[in-house]
Order: C-alpha cells, then sequence, then structure tokens
C-alpha cells in the first residue's frame, strides 16, 4: 500500500492511497476451501493493516490493528495466511485509523467462488466497490474529515464520465456484485431496463424461496449485495446511486438557490461587462451543469453532472454505458403537428 497520484475522470486527479497503486483495489478472487498467503507491505508514513471483511477466519489474521495483531509499521511487509471455509462476496479494508485511511482509498473487493458450484454459473460476473471521498475543487487530496457532504462519488474508483460500462450480450445470464465502503452513505443502487433478484449478501446466499424481483438494491455501508438477471432488454441502460445528489460529480453546497428566477435582460447587459456571462442555476442544475462545459473550469475539478451523450446532453453522473444503436421507430421524438392533430391533442 503506498500513496500515489489516482485519476477520478478526465480532469479529476488526486493523490490517494491504495493497494498495489490501484483505487479500490485489485479485486482478490480465490475458491472455497483454498489455502491462501497474503503479503501486505506498508509504503505509508504511517502504520496501518488490513481487515479482510465478512470473511470467517482466525482471530490473529482478522486485521484489527492492535487487537488482532500489532500494526504494520511503515516499511515492513506482514503475512496473512489462512484456509478460506466460506464462497461469496466480500471486501478488505484498512483497520487502523479508518476514517482517514478508508478515506484515501485503502478498500478492495475479495470475490471467494464456491468448490462446488449450488447455484447457476453467469455469463457474465461483474463486481463494484462503491466509495466516497471530498475533493474540493483546485485540491490535489481528498478529505476524509469531513462528517457529511462528501462530493465525489465513485464505482471501482471512478466517477462519470471516467467509468467503463458493463457490456453483456443479450440473453446473457448476469451478476452484478455490489460492496459498499462509503464513510457516511447507504446507496440504494438502480438499474434502468431489467428487473434482478438479489442473490447473495455478504452472510451467504439467500434462498430462492426468499427472493424478489427487484430493480433497486439497497447497500449499506459495510454491506455487499449481489444481484442477479437475464439480459433480455438491449440498449443504453443506466445504472446509478438513487440519492439524488449522488448523481452529480464533486457537488456544491452553500450554493444560492436561484431556480426559477428570470434574468430577463441580465445575460444581455452584463456581458457588456464580461463577455459571455450567462445566469445559471435559475433552471435547476441540468443547465448549469450543460453551461459550465463551455466554461473555464476550476483547477483540478470536473462538471457537477454530465457529459455529451448520443443524442443530447446527459444531465447525471452516476454510471452510464454508451452507445446502443435503437431500432428505427423505437426512440422518443419530437411530436408533429399532423400526429397531435390525429389524436386529437391540444398544445
Amino acid at each position: 500500500m503506498e500513496e500515489f497520484l489516482h485519476e477520478f475522470a478526465p480532469g479529476l486527479r488526486a493523490l490517494c492511497w491504495g493497494y498495489n497503486k490501484q483505487l479500490t483495489g485489485p479485486v482478490i478472487e480465490a475458491v472455497e476451501g483454498d489455502r491462501i498467503r497474503i503479503y501486505v507491505t506498508n509504503r505509508l508514513n504511517t502504520k496501518t493493516s488490513v481487515h479482510w471483511h465478512g470473511l470467517l477466519l482466525p482471530s490473529g489474521m482478522d486485521g484489527v490493528g492492535g487487537l488482532s495483531h500489532r500494526k504494520i509499521k511503515p516499511g515492513e511487509t506482514f503475512k496473512y495466511e489462512w484456509t478460506i471455509n466460506q464462497y461469496g462476496t466480500f471486501m478488505y479494508h484498512s483497520h487502523t485509523d479508518t476514517m482517514t485511511q478508508e478515506g484515501m482509498g485503502l478498500t478492495g473487493m475479495f470475490i471467494v467462488h464456491p468448490r462446488k458450484e449450488t447455484q447457476p454459473r453467469p455469463d457474465r460476473d461483474f463486481v463494484l466497490m462503491m466509495n466516497e471521498f471530498d475533493i474540493k475543487p483546485g485540491t490535489y487530496r481528498p478529505d476524509p474529515n469531513v462528517f457529511s457532504g462528501y462530493n465525489t462519488l465513485t464505482l471501482n474508483g471512478k466517477c462519470f464520465p471516467g467509468t467503463s460500462p458493463l457490456v453483456a450480450k443479450l440473453g446473457d445470464h448476469v451478476r452484478i456484485r455490489v460492496g459498499n465502503l462509503s464513510a457516511m452513505d447507504h446507496h440504494p443502487l438502480h438499474l434502468h431496463g431489467h428487473a434482478f433478484e438479489v442473490t447473495e449478501t455478504d452472510g451467504g446466499i439467500i434462498p430462492e424461496s426468499r427472493r424478489q424481483p427487484d430493480t433497486t438494491v439497497l447497500v449499506s455501508v459495510g454491506q455487499t449485495r449481489a444481484v442477479e438477471f437475464i439480459a433480455d432488454n438491449p440498449g443504453d441502460w443506466a445504472m446509478h446511486c438513487h440519492m439524488t445528489h449522488h448523481t452529480m460529480n464533486q457537488m456544491g453546497h452553500d450554493i444560492p438557490n436561484t431556480v426559477g428566477i428570470k434574468p430577463n435582460r441580465l445575460d444581455y447587459r452584463m456581458a457588456n461587462l464580461l463577455p459571455g456571462y450567462m445566469t445559471m442555476g435559475v433552471g435547476g442544475m441540468g443547465d448549469m451543469a450543460e453551461h459550465a462545459k463551455h466554461m473555464q473550469m476550476p483547477e483540478n475539478s470536473i462538471p457537477m453532472v454530465g457529459t455529451d451523450g448520443p443524442y443530447d446532453y446527459i444531465g447525471a453522473g452516476g454510471m452510464f454505458p454508451g452507445w446502443y444503436n435503437a431500432p428505427e421507430g423505437t426512440t422518443a421524438t419530437a411530436a408533429t403537428f399532423a400526429e397531435l392533430k390525429r389524436d386529437g391533442i391540444k398544445v
């Protein structure tokens, strides 16, 4: 583990702490019954330890600094070794000064596959880690000392449009494993275009008799969930946290509420003094984001929401794949006068 410069999205970088210079750390995979050995070298300037979250193992391997074993000093290498006697979706993270060290990025996912298959094997098996950071525009280091209002939500260490699409073929059996090591926020992760079943928690497999269809899964802090579905609806489908402020990047606070204000000729008059001036926020955050792409941004910052999509500006953060060529006649379009007249619609 060490400090390195991480890119969250084009235009936003920060000095973070990570395992193998990754944010989040590398996905560790093993098979039920494996005897595993993990070496951890501390290249930070502070003591640390690694907790294997949700895994059942000997007390001395649990990684709580000062309780399970002494903390790993700067420059030291520790060895964790145990036999894995379970399978499922788990996590790992620092358990020394956790507020700071998790807040700087010391987290990762740990996947254990069953020795003998007990569930249908998926065609696509995706792993997502949700984290949050507070990176003020113009700064280059996350601030782990805030207690609320973290302004950068990430999936696998990236925020939109730096995220990667989850690509599946029509008819694929898809599994998405999600872990949440955000500092203070639970995340209702919502998938468009499909219904899924929650099949797994970090405690184990959910019996089929207890499963039900859903499109949103609440993943609380410290939890993992796995969902499964058949990719039977082709298209570009958004997947995002449904906490509305979590669809923004570098969320702003203490912003005056200008929604609904009528600027009249203010823009025209101000342009004589400040060329390019525009009153922002009168139609909400979306117009601010779209206008901001034409303006100079503060150093090391990105627009709060969105990027250009195939049809228009996408006014949201979250995760969006792209791009799907919709068959003719299956995309919403502006209604023509003839169509309105035909259907008896008065506008």
